[in-house]
């Protein structure tokens, strides 16, 4: 097998700091990501720096390999563990970590528990969970949304993905084959998005139904109205019975969240006092003072 100079494959010099190496093995991942370069040999070079992070990122696994490196191998040189090798991890052993590792890599630090010759047994990448927020309405009409998400390289890519219509907060949506890459040839893992839903001016959720706050006048509450009111699918009309308090709340059935079990829009009545700013205005407030001189709100 031939030897692997991992800080020549991360281009950083023997005594670089833990910041230096995880600088450059940031800057190749993004450069050299199967995702984002499809040039031949890209898959291969990735999975080098990789093996090459694994085992200078860990202060164990790079004493043990410096200590073999002071034996003045090179890059590509013809290798072979020398008598008696301890490193860190034993050959045969399974703590070759989680990636797709070389026949070098794996003699020195272990081999997969059902590896042969240093092939790793094909297995399904990790899922990765991450959290998405979309907007109150989208929520209640289904779409789609942009995600940007970072990988731990520091690669980026963004994701369109499908909003079911009537999703609460804290559902999952799965999105196949988006997680990490598989080992060996096998499959990508999954994407776990759980949904947040921010919050909007006019609306709140409570569970499947939706709360507005409708503010009236004195005399919409005393006498009765019908008044329009905002609802996630459109405005409509909302009869006030004649006598209604602050506080009140009026249902609109059907019209709150959609899903096999519909949730209500329920309307809660906020009676409004308007400001007496001319003298006529004060005058009509005095007016009804004496009109209602027994009531008391306190009693």
């Amino acid at each position: 097998m031939e030897f692997k100079d991992y800080y020549d494959i991360l281009g950083v010099k023997p005594d670089a700091s833990e910041t230096e190496i995880k600088a450059a093995y940031r800057k190749l991942a993004r450069k050299f990501h199967p995702d984002k370069n499809k040039e031949s040999g890209a898959e291969e070079k990735f999975k080098a720096i990789n093996e090459a992070n694994e085992v200078l990122k860990d202060a164990e696994k790079r004493r043990s390999y410096d200590q073999l490196r002071a034996g003045g191998y090179r890059q590509g040189e013809q290798f072979r563990p020398p008598p008696g090798w301890q490193g860190h991890g034993q050959p045969g052993g399974a703590d070759a970590g989680d990636g797709d590792f070389s026949d070098f890599f794996e003699s020195l630090f272990g081999r997969s528990a059902a590896g042969h010759r240093g092939h790793a047994r094909a297995q399904r990448g990790r899922d990765v969970q991450a959290s998405v927020q979309i907007d109150l309405q989208t929520a209640f009409d289904g779409g789609r949304t942009r995600l940007a998400l970072s990988d731990p390289s520091g690669s980026e890519r963004v994701l369109e993905v499908k909003i079911p219509a009537g999703i609460q907060p804290g559902q999952v949506i799965r999105l196949s084959g988006q997680g990490q890459l598989g080992m060996g040839g096998g499959p990508k893992g999954d994407l776990l998005l759980e949904v947040g839903i921010r919050d909007d001016a006019r609306f709140r959720l409570d569970g499947r139904n939706v709360v507005h706050v409708l503010p009236i006048t004195p005399w919409e509450a005393a006498l009765g109205a019908t008044v329009p009111v905002p609802t996630l699918a459109g405005t409509v009309d909302l009869r006030i019975p004649a006598g209604s308090q602050s506080g009140r709340k009026l249902r609109l059935k059907g019209r709150g969240m959609p899903g096999a079990h519909p949730g209500d829009q329920m309307v809660e009545l906020s009676i409004r006092v308007p400001l007496a700013e001319t003298d006529e205005q004060q005058a009509a407030y005095a007016k009804l003072q004496k009109q209602f001189k027994d009531f008391d709100p306190r009693r």
